[in-house]
């Protein structure tokens, strides 16, 4: 899968240029039909042989280099782009604020004792005076850079809360990362004919294919190769490139005006590229850092299209964090596969018979690998050096050369060494380990979603809460609930008390007829009896955010604890016989679905019919609650006769204004010896105010009537008189304990 460059020299070019116009003398050439040379019909012509089926040869280059295809896996889905540009920038900022402040805040750490040392003290405060913003800077640098660094990442994983879903998330990821690199290397494949075409590529003519296709012809022969990737040629007289893809190779005009060694070296090289198949594994390791591969297209095409250092300074400026990923994270780990690849290669043009051909291109040319990408071109640069490959030639040789001196000794060489055998990845251990985790997973994961489906689907927190109710359990009830509202509940001892009475009916015969899911809501609408009657109404629920044993998601019901409004001044009342504290404002008490049943406590002076109070699943408003006490028919007579004998106690006064007493004399001074006698008493109103106080007053019709005589002095001496008057009688009755309690009221 390489690119071979090649600028022969003027001299080359005089002597080989008749080469290249005339046919080459083919006493030392196989036959050939080049009609038919590298053109092979079906969807995938012209596919190397020695693999059994397609899938195999597809399977071997996506398989060959897994640390390139993780270094572009982690450079492209976790954004190592974006946490190096995040990096920087927070260590940049760090780095300038503690310049200017991370003196005085090392010196501010100083203890006391040795900062008013003598001497020492101000030797101590002064160093880190000059030196602690250096220190400082360097240090919070580095720091914020780590952050910075491991945010990103960070903050990709922060919606798993359970070390099973950041599993679940990365295995995720790759699995996406995987189908993107496996679809990208099929198009890159499947149309690569039509792709190269497009780009520039054509058909050899018939003088190329006379100079070009035996020499391919030979060279696959010596390689043990039965058949030829077909040659493209493209028109470009001043480069010497040539480039192996995974059903072509690719060569330059330029190239054709080589000696015709150095043309079989450079041709038995990208055989071998072709048949290791080296590029299925890069276009593999693209596809999986496809992300990563388009933003890096843009810098490098740029580069490539104005070649001059403003551009480049700019390019750099705006694609830094790419322009480094791929440097330092991306081409590192795929070095090793490029530089195998590459010794690999060198060695096809000594089975060939042609060291000396690529020998003489390694010693003439700093390098004959370019790319048409930048992409390509960044995994060019990581091929070994050119001395490096010598050294490499110089220590094999094939089986049977004995020209050259065995000083040192070299090692010998075949075809099968180049190739491996028809399947070189052996799979067989890692396909029955792969195999035996595949089943695990499945058995595992059926095994997961058949708890999850029967213990943690929405139906089953409906059940449970609605159990919950049945059972008066306030513990289970607030496990269904979501963590506020069941601490709320756990914490509300009323509501435990109200739940655990008899009085309280819970709904029954629960029948869930439908559920509605809408990501992590869902709405039940649940079918149910309260009291005698059937009712229906909508559940809401919401997924747990938090995984049980790490791994199960339950829901919970929202909504599942309402309120009850209960008004101000209310003695005595009482919800499903608990009594409530009374409030000097309207105060709200927890409550849960059912019937709730509302009285007031017994007392001498009224009593509450029990009203009860439906409350359905879902309410999210108050439920206005207020107790109607009426009047006791024994309280009537009692507070008549408190009446009474209140009146009966001013009328024994001798006074004019009888204290606290509803009548007084008027329109005489000096009066004496006066007698108050209630000639009729009035007609009390009781008004019950509340379930142990009421209201007593005096209707219009109903007032009564008392009378006074006396004497006093008038100028004809001393007199009688006699006055009548209508007495209205006011005040209010308490009940306290079995006992009722008049208070008059007089208006003054």
């Amino acid at each position: 899968m390489q690119q071979d460059a090649v600028q022969p020299s003027g001299d080359e070019q005089n002597q080989i240029g008749g080469n290249f116009l005339q046919p080459r003398a083919r006493s030392s050439i196989p036959e050939v039909d080049l009609a038919r040379a590298g053109s092979n019909p079906g969807r995938l012509a012209n596919r190397p042989p020695g693999y059994p089926n397609a899938i195999v040869w597809l399977r071997v280059g996506i398989l060959r280099d897994w640390r390139g295809v993780l270094g572009s896996f982690v450079a492209a889905w976790f954004y190592v782009p974006v946490a190096l540009f995040t990096a920087v920038v927070l260590a940049a900022v760090a780095g300038l604020v503690l310049a200017f402040t991370g003196g005085a805040v090392f010196v501010d750490q100083v203890p006391d004792e040795v900062r008013d040392a003598p001497v020492i003290g101000r030797l101590v405060s002064s160093f880190l005076e000059q030196s602690g913003g250096a220190i400082g800077a360097f240090v919070g640098a580095a720091l914020a850079f780590l952050v910075g660094l491991l945010m990103v990442p960070v903050l990709r994983f922060s919606g798993a809360d359970s070390g099973v879903s950041v599993l679940a998330q990365l295995v995720g990821i790759a699995a996406a990362a995987i189908v993107v690199g496996v679809l990208y290397t099929l198009y890159r494949v499947l149309l690569e004919d039509r792709l190269l075409r497009v780009s520039g590529a054509r058909d050899l003519s018939r003088r190329e294919k006379e100079l070009v296709i035996p020499i391919l012809q030979e060279c696959a022969e010596r390689l043990g190769l039965p058949g030829v990737p077909r040659l493209l040629v493209e028109d470009d007289l001043v480069s010497t490139n040539a480039r192996t893809y995974a059903r072509h190779i690719v060569v330059t005009t330029g190239l054709l005006t080589d000696p015709r060694d150095e043309i079989a070296a450079l041709l038995s090289h990208e055989l071998v590229h072709w048949r290791t198949g080296d590029e299925i594994t890069s276009a593999f390791v693209r596809g999986v850092g496809l992300p990563l591969v388009l933003v890096h297209a843009v810098p490098t095409w740029l580069m490539r299209r104005f070649p001059h250092p403003a551009t480049n300074l700019f390019v750099f400026l705006f694609f830094w964090p790419v322009l480094l990923t791929m440097k330092y994270l991306v081409q590192p780990l795929h070095r090793a596969d490029v530089r195998a690849a590459e010794y690999r290669a060198d060695l096809g043009a000594v089975v060939t018979g042609h060291t000396e051909g690529l020998r003489a291109v390694l010693e003439r040319r700093r390098s004959f690998e370019s790319g048409r990408s930048g992409w390509d071109e960044a995994v060019c640069a990581e091929h070994p050096p050119n001395e490096l490959r010598l050294e490499r030639l110089e220590s094999v040789r094939v089986d049977g050369d004995t020209d050259a001196p065995e000083t040192p000794p070299r090692r010998v060489i075949a075809s099968a060494e180049l190739f491996g055998g028809d399947d070189p990845v052996d799979l067989r251990r890692p396909a029955v380990i792969g195999g035996v985790a595949l089943l695990s997973f499945c058995l595992l994961s059926s095994l997961l979603g058949v708890v999850q489906w029967g213990f943690f689907r929405p139906e089953s927190s409906v059940d449970g809460y609605f159990s919950a109710l049945a059972d008066r359990n306030v513990d289970d009830l607030a496990g269904w609930l979501s963590p506020e509202a069941g601490a709320a509940v756990r914490d509300d001892a009323l509501l435990g008390e109200l739940i655990r009475s008899a009085d309280y009916q819970p709904p029954t015969d629960i029948d869930i007829r439908a559920i509605e899911r809408e990501d992590d809501d869902a709405t039940a609408t649940v079918s149910f009896v309260v009291g005698e009657s059937r009712m229906e109404a909508d559940v809401m629920l919401r997924r747990n955010e938090e995984s049980k044993l790490g791994v199960f998601k339950g829901w919970h019901v929202v909504g599942g604890v309402s309120t009850l409004s209960v008004a101000a001044g209310q003695q005595g009342l009482m919800i499903n016989g608990v009594p409530v504290p009374e409030g000097l404002q309207e105060q709200t008490v927890l409550s849960v679905p059912g019937v709730h049943v509302v009285t007031a406590a017994a007392n001498p002076l009224s009593e509450v019919a029990p009203q009860r109070i439906t409350v359905l699943p879902g309410t999210d408003f108050d439920t206005p609650i207020y107790a109607v006490p009426e009047l006791k028919p024994s309280a009537r007579s009692s507070i008549d006769a408190q009446v009474k004998t209140y009146l009966d106690e001013c009328a024994r006064q001798t006074e004019a204004a009888p204290q606290g007493c509803p009548f007084r004399l008027s329109g005489y001074q000096d009066a004496k010896d006066l007698k108050w006698t209630i000639d009729r008493y009035p007609t009390t109103q009781i008004d019950v105010i509340g379930p142990a106080s009421a209201q007593v007053s005096t209707p219009y019709d109903g007032q009564g009537e008392v009378r006074v005589s006396g004497t006093y002095q008038s100028f004809f001496g001393k007199e009688t008189f006699t006055e009548n008057y209508v007495v209205d009688v006011a005040g209010v009755v308490t009940a306290t304990g079995d006992e009722l309690t008049f208070q008059p009221g007089v208006d003054e």
